[in-house]
């Protein structure tokens, strides 16, 4: 029956806020799961108690900001048009329908003037984790961590040349003390005492944002970007550290001193650490071994030689010598260890130039082969070992069910695609907030109650 249009609405009604927002709303959820009290402890020093005009309440500032990465709304202004027309995100933040809604140029000035470092968005993404664990969804044993990118707000053909010197590794003052003792060890004289300097090298600067890093990666795109390292906990998925750094930061430059971190701020004993390829580093095996960490990292390829030259494979290491036993039988011996934490083995000229294999061996001018072998080998060597057992098998298999599955809800539902600000800070709290909302729906889903299955 064809039926036709109801009147105008112009009859009063007696409504609550409340009868109007649906029983199993994500924001009812997330509302019932959350304490969101220690925002305003948490901000008050930043006010003035008894000076000024009347500031908007902080607490209701972060929720707002939660709205919009829970529900994709990037910009700003949009967010607020959402909030004036959606009864779920006035009830969640407490306005009735006949308050007026905050300007968007609220929300910028306070990150001008008030937030302009990442200390109140990483205490309040701290606060979220600690909710998670009291709660028994985070208990620290298997962490997982990996890093993804985020397009920087920057046009990749607009930027100048200069000489940037590479990022500095944690564990660089262990390796130092691991090179002067491996020297003394051999007899040889300590290097000279200077502070050593990361190499330099020619890179991209972007003229719209100079704190992007120019990204050139195999199989990614080129340009300049932003990384989020992750670490995810392997119970629940919940995410226990989020860390942004340029995109030509090495994901193994920061990754001890954040694990540290985790240890420290949440109490973890962490017995195993889930890792991809590019964590395959003799100094993050040997971070997690002095750390009682089993680390399971994935395989990575080594480099491969030229066309027509052996593989430093074909050479056997033997320890009890310490040196490498060539494929004719020739034993390289040890030469000295280089700054880089190098031990260097070499052959001698006067066998290898009588050698049938030396044209595939070596185009050394004096006919000499040289194989290196770091110094944290062995540790490096122990950590691809555990890749290899079933309980390591077990554990890197959910790797994409944790830290790779994160990424893709924020890419896909959290707009984790691309840097909203300018500047590495801001990048920072854009993490902090978006892995902050994305940890509040994890556990919110986690402890809704579960309808009962039916009896018919």
């Amino acid at each position: 029956m064809l039926k036709r249009p109801a009147p105008e609405q112009t009859a009063l009604e007696m409504v609550t806020l409340d009868q109007l927002v649906p029983a199993d709303h994500l924001l009812r959820k997330i509302d019932r799961a959350i304490d969101f009290s220690f925002i305003h402890d948490l901000t008050a020093p930043l006010y003035c108690a008894d000076n000024g005009r009347p500031p908007l309440d902080p607490t209701l500032m972060f929720k707002a900001l939660f709205v919009g990465y829970l529900f994709g709304v990037r910009s700003e202004r949009q967010l607020v048009r959402e909030i004036e027309v959606n009864v779920a995100y006035r009830w969640f933040l407490r306005l009735k329908l006949t308050d007026k809604v905050f300007d968007a140029s609220t929300l910028s000035q306070n990150r001008r003037r008030r937030y302009q470092d990442e200390t109140i968005a990483q205490a309040i993404f701290d606060r979220i984790v600690e909710q998670a664990i009291r709660v028994g969804l985070v208990d620290g044993t298997v962490l997982y961590t990996d890093s993804t990118h985020l397009k920087a707000n920057a046009n990749k053909g607009k930027y100048d040349l200069a000489m940037v010197a590479k990022s500095r590794a944690d564990y660089w003052a262990d390796l130092d003390r691991a090179i002067e003792a491996e020297r003394a060890l051999h007899g040889q004289k300590p290097l000279k005492s200077k502070q050593r300097k990361p190499p330099e090298k020619q890179t991209k600067i972007s003229r719209a944002d100079p704190e992007a890093g120019y990204m050139v990666r195999e199989g990614k795109p080129k340009g300049f970007f932003y990384l989020d390292h992750r670490t995810v906990d392997g119970r629940c998925g919940i995410i226990t550290d989020t860390f942004a750094t340029p995109a030509n930061v090495h994901d193994s430059i920061v990754y001890l001193g954040r694990l540290d971190r985790q240890v420290e701020r949440f109490g973890f004993t962490v017995a195993a650490a889930g890792l991809d390829a590019g964590y395959a580093t003799p100094g993050i095996a040997k971070g997690l071994e002095d750390r009682n960490v089993r680390g399971v990292i994935g395989y990575r390829n080594p480099t491969p030689p030229k066309p027509g030259k052996m593989r430093k494979s074909d050479f056997v290491h033997e320890a009890e010598l310490d040196g490498y036993r060539c494929p004719q039988g020739q034993l390289l011996t040890y030469a000295t260890t280089d700054r880089a934490g190098y031990r260097q083995y070499r052959s001698d000229p006067a066998i290898c130039r009588d050698c049938p294999l030396l044209a595939s061996c070596t185009s050394n001018a004096n006919a000499e082969r040289t194989i290196t072998r770091h110094v944290w080998q062995d540790a490096r060597e122990r950590v691809d070992a555990n890749r290899l057992t079933a309980w390591g098998k077990a554990i890197y298999r959910r790797r994409k069910e944790t830290v790779e599955r994160s990424f893709a809800d924020a890419k896909q539902l959290f707009g984790h695609r691309y840097a909203h600000f300018r500047g590495r800070t801001r990048v920072a709290c854009q993490c902090l907030i978006a892995a902050a909302a994305q940890n509040m729906k994890k556990i919110a889903i986690s402890l809704w109650p579960k309808p009962k299955p039916s009896l018919a």
